[in-house]
């Protein structure tokens, strides 16, 4: 990546951790895709049991292979039949690895969902949440953050599972009420109440949607 990027990548990052610490969550940096996934191996105690939502980022880097070829206890949602059971039993889970669909420069997370397991899990459930973050995905406020979530990810991630929904056709949200929306719930993390729990690693590559 150019040097002028990654140093203001560096400089925001910077923003954004000092923000994260201020709302009980912890914040790290990693200058590549190889240093991401080590920072994300050091917070996973081998024998651990992990499990995640659609998250490409944390397949981008690499965790979501390197924790199925380790030594943990990966609860797959495609080995399950009863897919209910698997949302369930990923509640329990020790980590619960995710990305955001974006995030604001003072440390605040937006996430929509469709079916809702991946919200839910951010917000109460699993004992701890890696969350892999893009730098860009970084957003200057919650306004900015919001139409990047509904106007970048939501619809890649509807075109990417062959959804009928005008976002896949138009490539921008129309605030629909489709039979196919993944619009359906918005989490907005602006807070952990209980700290530890959420850990958010910072990459300086574009990642995810």
């Amino acid at each position: 990546m150019d040097k002028n990027i990654t140093r203001r990548n560096e400089l925001l990052a910077e923003k954004v951790i000092k923000g994260l610490t201020s709302r009980n969550m912890s914040g790290y940096y990693a200058a590549d895709k190889t240093e991401a996934l080590k920072i994300a191996l050091s917070l996973i105690p081998e024998g651990s049991s992990v499990t995640m939502g659609g998250c490409m980022s944390a397949v981008e880097i690499g965790l979501v292979d390197a924790v199925k070829c380790g030594n943990y206890v990966f609860i797959d949602r495609g080995a399950y039949e009863d897919k209910r059971q698997a949302m369930l039993d990923a509640y329990d889970a020790d980590f619960f690895l995710t990305s955001a669909n974006a995030m604001t420069e003072d440390g605040v997370m937006v996430n929509i969902d469709g079916n809702a397991n991946r919200v839910s899990a951010i917000a109460q459930g699993p004992k701890k949440v890696i969350v892999i973050v893009g730098m860009n995905k970084i957003c200057d406020d919650i306004d900015g953050a919001m139409k990047r979530a509904r106007n970048v990810a939501a619809p890649i991630n509807a075109q990417r599972f062959g959804l009928s929904t005008p976002c896949s056709k138009t490539g921008s949200c129309f605030n629909c009420k489709s039979p196919d929306t993944i619009c359906c719930q918005f989490l907005i993390t602006r807070y952990s109440r209980h700290e530890g729990r959420i850990h958010v690693i910072l990459v300086n590559d574009n990642l995810g949607f």
